[in-house]
């Protein structure tokens, strides 16, 4: 909104320095440091809310160190997070857009699926909470729209290199902006992948049938990463810290992606207007650094899954946006190691239950987190570490770019 303010003072009054915010660096600037305040200020507010509504965490029994401590910290602290994300985009970004508008659609309908989930864990007393198949409806709705969004939008699409043409002794190095099924894939040349190679091979007709195969994978990737993270939130900062080590990563791929002159040096697919996403992405960094305030061990609020549903779906929909879904196994490896970990687990017990008449248990438990703890090791250290790992694979992702 003050975008459009400050436009209509630099075309009508000529004010000096309101032109300042044409600049998106400045304007992600701006998106940070307000999404910091408002999860510092008003994070503390919310909190007591929570208390006084006495919307406190049950924690399981899972003979832990340190739970019994946990229980009855305030919950659905992810309202503070998206709250923080929302009102500095709705402040500095271009609304029009619509890469921001689908992150506003994808927040908030994440955000309604995650605080439906707490509510009837926290008021209707289930500890179940909303039931597994309407989340994964929720996640594959959200898919649906997302995928066939990128599929038909007009204002979707990607500038390709024309080919050097020469008339008249002048050469011609214009690109050309069009619909593609392209995508961005590590470790092969030209660092790209096209969609329709999936059903080219069963014949020609069936390459205009590609989108729907893109769509599905589309869901997937939304579903799986926002479940990841979902499991990651098990530990003070966990989930939170990791997702902001990600953030910081794809501020800097939308950057190159949607600046024709970074990705001209980057030799990566130039995609118009995709700019607009560093200052979603800075708003979602600064709401997650912000939470962390509330959030590190010990924690005095935790996200619930209002939170750790939108953090995932987030992650997911830009990474889709700007053409980096293939990269989501390395980039947000953190989530994929806690996923694997819950599916080996339970697929290991079944099996050896099913053969030898008892379960046996690769991990301590699962998540992989909570196998740490059961091995004595500090929460606080566990946390750290994975920190660790998760820039590894952040500044790995960010190789990838000139790896091919």
């Amino acid at each position: 909104m003050l975008y459009y303010l400050f436009e209509f003072f630099e075309n009508n009054y000529n004010i000096p320095g309101a032109g300042v915010f044409y600049y998106i660096s400045f304007r992600a600037a701006l998106a940070i440091i307000t999404s910091l305040l408002v999860s510092l200020v008003f994070g503390g507010h919310i909190i007591k809310i929570i208390k006084n509504y006495q919307i406190g965490e049950e924690v399981r029994k899972l003979g832990l160190e340190g739970e019994d401590k946990k229980s009855g910290t305030p919950t659905m602290g992810g309202l503070i997070i998206l709250s923080a994300i929302i009102i500095p985009t709705l402040l500095f970004a271009k609304l029009e857009n619509i890469y921001i508008q689908v992150m506003l659609i994808s927040t908030l309908w994440l955000g309604v699926i995650g605080f439906v989930d707490d509510y009837i864990k926290v008021f209707k007393k289930d500890k179940k909470g909303l039931a597994g198949k309407f989340k994964i409806l929720g996640q594959v709705g959200l898919g649906l729209i997302v995928g066939l969004i990128m599929v038909f939008h007009s204002d979707i699409v990607v500038k390709e290199k024309n080919v050097p043409t020469e008339v008249e002794g002048v050469y011609d190095f214009s690109v050309t902006a069009e619909k593609s099924s392209k995508t961005t894939i590590p470790f092969l040349k030209n660092n790209e992948f096209n969609y329709h190679n999936l059903t080219s091979w069963i014949g020609d007709g069936m390459v205009k049938y590609s989108w729907l195969l893109f769509v599905l994978i589309v869901i997937f990737v939304i579903t799986a990463v926002s479940n990841g993270a979902n499991m990651t939130d098990g530990l003070d900062g966990l989930a939170t810290g990791t997702s902001a080590i990600i953030g910081v990563a794809l501020v800097l791929f939308c950057y190159v992606s949607g600046n024709i002159i970074a990705a001209d040096y980057l030799n990566i697919m130039y995609i118009p207007d995709s700019g607009e996403l560093v200052i979603y992405m800075s708003a979602f960094v600064g709401a997650c650094v912000g939470f962390m305030w509330y959030n590190s061990f010990p924690a005095q609020v935790f996200m619930g899954d209002t939170g750790s549903l939108s953090l995932g779906g987030i992650i997911a929909v830009v990474a889709i946006l700007i053409r980096k879904e293939l990269l989501i196994p390395i980039l947000c490896g953190i989530f994929l190691i806690e996923n694997l970990s819950v599916l080996m687990q339970v697929s290991y017990f079944k099996y050896t239950r099913k053969k030898f008449g008892e379960g046996k248990r690769i991990f301590k438990m699962a998540p992989i987190h909570h196998h740490f703890q059961k091995k004595g090791i500090h929460e606080s250290k566990i946390v750290t570490r994975f920190w660790i790992v998760g820039v590894m694979l952040a500044i790995l992702t960010v190789v990838t770019l000139k790896l091919r």
